[in-house]
């Protein structure tokens, strides 16, 4: 089920991001994930299977540019590559497709997962070594939408 994030989600997505620490987030980005929810949040996601979260992720507008990011996608380890973040990652596609300004998607990954988005149909655009932390390069990756 996915739904709409709550503040009662918080705990428990801090909680999902520090399971993915620091194979896929450098532990530095925990306070950029909590400012992010508590400050930067535009619209964000949770998916639930039996009253667990198990993944999340946000989307952000940026209509002067015709654009959407996706933000903050996280999965639970013992859900990855089992198509949770696909449906999510879809599920945020359709949404941002019914906003009339949009044109294109980004989202910006690190080189661990690059190729999840590149199979959902995003081209890189840009790398930056060590952007998020050491050893997290910046991946730039746009999808066309219109």
């Amino acid at each position: 089920m996915i739904r709409p994030y709550t503040k009662e989600d918080r705990e428990e997505l801090l909680h999902l991001l520090r399971l993915n620490t620091p194979l896929y987030f450098a532990v530095a980005e925990e306070e950029d994930f909590q400012e992010y929810l508590d400050q930067h949040l535009e619209i964000y996601y949770v998916v639930e299977e039996k009253g667990a979260i198990v993944a999340s992720g946000g989307i952000n507008y940026f209509a002067e540019d015709k654009l959407a990011r996706l933000s903050w996608d996280v999965v639970h380890p013992d859900y990855q590559g089992k198509g949770v973040g696909r449906v999510l990652t879809q599920y945020r596609i359709e949404q941002i497709k019914q906003a009339p300004a949009i044109a294109t998607v980004v989202v910006r990954t690190t080189q661990l997962v690059y190729r999840f988005y590149e199979k959902m149909g995003f081209e890189l655009e840009e790398v930056k070594k060590d952007f998020w932390a050491e050893g997290f390069d910046l991946y730039l990756m746009a999808l066309k939408v219109k």
